[in-house]
């Protein structure tokens, strides 16, 4: 892999790493009980989370100068992993062995694809 590629692959893993952490911030606004449905939507978490969502889009859109198309959709299953440790670190939720299953996947996946790819 030469450096332009490793380069912008940081860009697309920067973007999917902040893009977890707004999910995160969508569910945690989404347990907190609102008095009108018109502050569920336009409350400062939900609007940061939108916002950071749209920076991770132009992150992607910067990535995907300087990477190939078929290697986005692999960085981009990284996204699986940190949502599932954000799940268990801040929300308490349990892993069972099909999550565990599924993350191998997703590992060996992404394994494959740099050796092979």
């Amino acid at each position: 892999m030469n450096s332009k590629v490793l380069f912008y692959s940081c860009f697309l893993l920067i973007g999917i790493f902040i893009s977890a952490v707004s999910q995160v911030m969508l569910k945690k606004a989404a347990l907190k009980k609102y008095d009108s449905p018109i502050k569920e939507y336009l409350n400062p978490l939900v609007i940061s989370a939108y916002g950071l969502f749209f920076f991770t889009t132009v992150l992607s859109i910067l990535a995907y100068k300087g990477i190939p198309l078929s290697m986005g959709p692999i960085l981009e299953a990284t996204s699986y992993i940190y949502v599932t440790i954000f799940g268990v670190k801040i929300f308490g939720e349990k892993i069972n062995k099909q999550k565990i299953i599924a993350l191998l996947f997703i590992f060996a996946g992404i394994f494959v694809y740099s050796l092979l790819g």
